[in-house]
């Protein structure tokens, strides 16, 4: 059976595969888990509680809010906030643990729930493996006035809003680093459509919104950071001088300059990592970056000074090589980025908020961002393979050491095994795309000779 926590929380289609039953037993599985481990022994148990947009999130936070009280836990309903407010409110308030109901990025139909432990951190494996095990055990239910409250806390997103304003103003080195600039902000009509412009109008800048009117149905919406042709068109349309998008529940955060060039996460990475290399806060100088941001990012960094930790995809990968030796500055091509002097998971809205500091400077974004190339990629799905010998097979190995050997330091190749299907992703970077399409090609052709189921 397949296990139930993916590698961001539980997630899939809303009433189908997250139920509001699963919710519910959820809820209690977790506080059961919890305080047996005795994170939350000796004190009545607290939780923070926030949602994005989606329709199925009303349902299915209330099935949270149901089974958490039912455990005895205290429920600090903070209603429709971004994911990484959950994880700081956690924190904050010296909650037990956070929930959050959302799919992220996803398209509305589906729902997920995701956990963070005291002080906003993502729960190990061993944890979640615990309280998927306990779904369904029988236990002691409280009664009375043992059993949880749950209150309306939808006043603290003030001070989420209230830390980001400190956070940039201190990464920044001044108060309203952001003076000057216009912004054009898409929320994704998402959990960010009204806290985004807001933190960004508080530090300073001038703010349009884009896709900042939710209405339940249609969070990710040709919107937001997976959609980034509108923002494009609206930035060189209406003169702004930077564009922001969010995902759903903005942990994630891509930009658009002035001139409508796309910025990525490796580029944002890249410009942060030499800013706090500046500054002195780049621990180590180090970045820590997943296997699939760009060799571009890798040579800017080489000519800044700066090393790269690699890690396997996932921000909760990049989260553990932080934590385990401090690192300062982490994240994803996707946009997920961590500054871990100021959150415990990727903020979409936080980023924006760096960025933007960077971007009221003298130079441009695109003009800062020009040193950090983006190599040509070609990435080829090679399905109906026995994925579990990508590394063991002799005919494939040599086929790569020739494809290293030829490309040198101008190019990459990654093979990746899916973790859920018979699949392997063959990926190659190259000074051209004819060279990188001509080496994927080759290799896509090796894995599925060698390898056919």
């Amino acid at each position: 059976m397949a296990r139930l926590f993916g590698t961001d929380g539980v997630r899939g289609l809303a009433n189908r595969d997250i139920t509001a039953e699963l919710a519910l037993d959820l809820a209690v599985a977790a506080t059961r888990v919890l305080v047996e481990s005795g994170e939350m022994s000796g004190h009545r148990p607290r939780a923070v509680l926030g949602r994005d947009t989606r329709l199925s999130g009303q349902f299915l936070s209330s099935a949270v809010a149901a089974g958490l009280a039912s455990a005895g836990v205290d429920v600090l309903d903070a209603g429709v906030v971004p994911t990484p407010a959950v994880a700081y409110l956690t924190g904050s308030t010296g909650a037990d643990f956070g929930v959050v109901i959302s799919a992220s990025h996803n398209a509305m139909p589906d729902n997920g729930i995701k956990f963070f432990a005291r002080g906003g951190h993502k729960l190990p494996d061993a944890v979640e493996d615990a309280i998927e095990a306990s779904i369904g055990a029988t236990w002691d239910r409280p009664v009375g006035a043992a059993v949880g409250e749950i209150v309306d806390s939808r006043e603290l997103a003030k001070d989420y809003l209230a830390h980001l304003e400190s956070a940039v103003e201190d990464f920044a080195g001044r108060p309203a680093p952001l003076t000057g600039l216009t912004v054009i902000a898409d929320g994704a009509h998402g959990a960010a459509s009204e806290i985004g412009p807001a933190a960004l109008e508080a530090a300073g800048a001038k703010v349009i919104r884009l896709h900042c009117e939710p209405d339940l149905r249609n969070i990710n919406a040709d919107a937001g950071s997976t959609h980034m042709e509108a923002l494009q068109e609206a930035v060189v349309s209406l003169g702004a001088d930077l564009g922001v998008a969010y995902d759903g529940d903005a942990d994630r955060c891509l930009a658009v300059d002035g001139t409508g060039q796309l910025i990525n996460g490796d580029h944002i990475m890249g410009l942060l990592a030499v800013a706090m290399r500046d500054n002195g806060s780049l621990y180590h100088d180090t970045l820590v970056a997943t296997v699939m941001s760009n060799l571009g990012l890798h040579h800017a960094m080489r000519d800044e000074g700066i090393d790269i930790v690699e890690t396997a995809v996932g921000d909760r990968y990049v989260l553990e090589a932080m934590r385990e030796a401090g690192f300062t500055l982490g994240g994803e091509q996707s946009g997920h980025i961590i500054a871990s002097r100021y959150a415990t998971t990727g903020d979409g809205v936080l980023t924006s908020l760096m960025l933007g500091a960077l971007a009221a400077g003298e130079r441009t974004v695109g003009e800062m961002v020009a040193g950090i190339e983006t190599l040509p990629q070609v990435l080829i799905n090679v399905g109906g393979v026995d994925r579990t010998r990508v590394h063991t097979d002799p005919a494939l190995a040599k086929a790569l050491d020739v494809a290293r050997a030829d490309l040198g330091d101008s190019g990459r190749v990654l093979l990746r095994a899916s973790g859920t299907e018979p699949l392997i992703r063959v990926m190659v970077e190259a000074g051209t795309l004819e060279d990188a399409r001509t080496h994927a090609e080759a290799l896509a052709s090796v894995v599925a000779e060698r390898l056919s189921l």
